[in-house]
C-alpha cells in the first residue's frame, strides 16, 4: 500500500471534532436493509460495498455523488455493489455493524458514506486489516483507510461571491442541514464570500437541527419552511447545504419571481427530480464525492490500494461552481478572479 500525507493538523482537529454527525447527504429513507443489492455477477470484478449516510440513494445530493463514483467503477471493473443505508436514529453500534456485516459478507473496498463513520471505520478496519476502506468527509486513523476529503468553504466561498452579485435586496440566507462543524464550513465560506464582494449584503443564517438529530438531513418539508420564511424576511437568493431537505428550499425559492436558489453536492439542476425547480437554481457548489470514491476503488481494483488522506481542493477540482442554465454567465469574469486568488493564496478562506 502507499501512504498519502495526511492533512494539517489544523484540519485533523477540524474533522475530529466532526464525528458525531453526518455529511450533506440525506433524504427520508430509513431503510436500513440492502437499498441495492448486487450490481453485476461478481466474476471477474471486485465487490464494493456502499455504506450510505441517512437516506442513501435518490437524495439528489451528496449520497448520489457517491453513487455515481460507485457505479462507474462498477460498470467500469466489473463484479457487484451492494448498498446498505443509514437511520437517523442510528448508534454507534449501528453503524460499526453496517460495515461489519459488509466486510464479513466478502466486500472489498468498502466506502463509509458520510464522516459519521469515522468511529466506525476506524474500529472495524483494524478487525480486518486486509479490506480496504473509504471514509468519506472525516480523516481517519486505521492504516488500511483511505480519507477522502474536500474543501467546502472554498467551493461555498464561490456561492457567495455569486450570491453577492445576484441578489437585487442585498440580502441572502444560507441552511444547513444540521449544526456541525462539517457544515460550519459551508456556512463560513458562504457568508466570506459574500462579504468580501459586498458588506453591505445581509445573510441569514439557520439551522433545521442539532446535535446528534440528524433528521435536518433528510427533512424537505423543514427544508422548505426554513426558506419561505427567509423569502418573506427579506431574502431573494437562499444557499443550502442540508442535504434532500435542501430540496424544499428549492422548492420554496422556485415559487418566488425573482428568488435564486444555490444547490449542493450533485449538479442540481441536471437532476431529473428537480426539473421542475431548474430555472431557479443558479448554480450548485459541487463537491465530486464520486471522483473521490471512483478513485478509491480504482486504486483498490489495480492492486494499489489508496490510504492516508486525499484532500480534493478548489485547485485540483473537488469543488467546484456548476454552469448549467447559463445563470451566472454574466457574473463569470469575477467568479474566476475569485477562484484564481483562492488557489493562489490571495484570499484565504475560513472554515469556521
Amino acid at each position: 500500500m502507499r501512504r498519502v500525507a495526511k492533512l494539517s493538523a489544523a484540519c485533523i482537529a477540524t474533522a475530529a471534532l466532526a464525528l458525531t454527525a453526518t455529511a450533506c447527504g440525506s433524504t427520508s429513507s430509513e431503510d436500513d436493509s440492502s437499498s441495492s443489492a448486487s450490481a453485476g455477477s461478481g466474476k471477474g470484478g471486485i465487490k464494493i460495498g456502499l455504506a450510505y449516510d441517512v437516506g442513501g440513494r435518490g437524495d439528489r445530493s451528496f449520497n448520489d455523488s457517491a453513487a455515481r463514483g460507485a457505479d462507474k467503477a462498477q460498470k467500469e471493473f466489473g463484479g457487484s455493489l451492494k448498498e446498505l443505508t443509514a437511520k437517523s436514529s442510528d448508534t454507534e453500534a449501528d453503524r460499526e455493524q453496517r460495515l461489519t456485516d459488509l466486510a464479513d459478507a466478502g466486500y472489498n473496498p468498502i466506502v463509509a458514506v458520510g464522516f459519521s463513520y469515522a468511529t466506525s471505520v476506524d474500529k472495524v478496519a483494524a478487525k480486518y486489516p486486509k479490506v480496504s476502506f473509504g471514509l468519506i468527509d472525516a480523516v481517519a486513523n486505521a492504516k488500511n483507510v483511505d480519507s477522502i476529503t474536500f474543501t467546502e468553504e472554498q467551493g461555498s466561498y464561490l456561492a457567495g461571491v455569486a450570491a453577492a452579485l445576484k441578489t437585487k435586496k442585498d440580502h441572502v440566507g444560507f441552511i444547513g442541514g444540521v449544526d456541525t462543524p462539517l457544515i460550519k464550513k459551508f456556512e463560513a465560506g458562504y457568508a466570506q464570500g459574500v462579504k468580501d464582494t459586498n458588506p453591505k449584503v445581509k445573510v441569514d443564517v439557520q439551522y433545521l437541527t442539532h446535535g446528534s438529530d440528524f433528521s435536518g438531513f433528510a427533512d424537505p418539508a423543514k427544508g422548505k419552511e426554513a426558506a419561505s420564511g427567509m423569502l418573506d424576511n427579506g431574502a431573494d437568493v437562499i444557499y443550502a447545504a442540508a442535504g434532500s431537505s435542501g430540496n424544499g428550499s428549492i422548492e420554496a425559492v422556485s415559487g418566488v419571481k425573482g428568488a435564486w436558489a444555490i444547490g449542493v453536492d450533485s449538479d442540481q439542476y441536471n437532476i431529473p427530480g428537480l426539473a421542475k425547480f431548474k430555472n431557479s437554481i443558479l448554480t450548485s457548489m459541487v463537491k465530486n464525492v464520486d471522483v473521490g470514491v471512483y478513485d478509491f476503488i480504482k486504486s483498490v481494483h489495480e492492486g494499489k490500494p489508496l490510504t492516508g488522506n486525499q484532500l480534493y481542493s478548489l485547485a485540483k477540482g473537488g469543488v467546484a461552481l456548476s454552469t448549467s442554465g447559463g445563470f451566472i454567465d454574466d457574473i463569470q469574469p469575477k467568479l474566476d478572479e475569485a477562484k484564481k486568488k483562492i488557489v493562489d493564496g490571495t484570499i484565504k478562506v475560513k472554515t469556521s
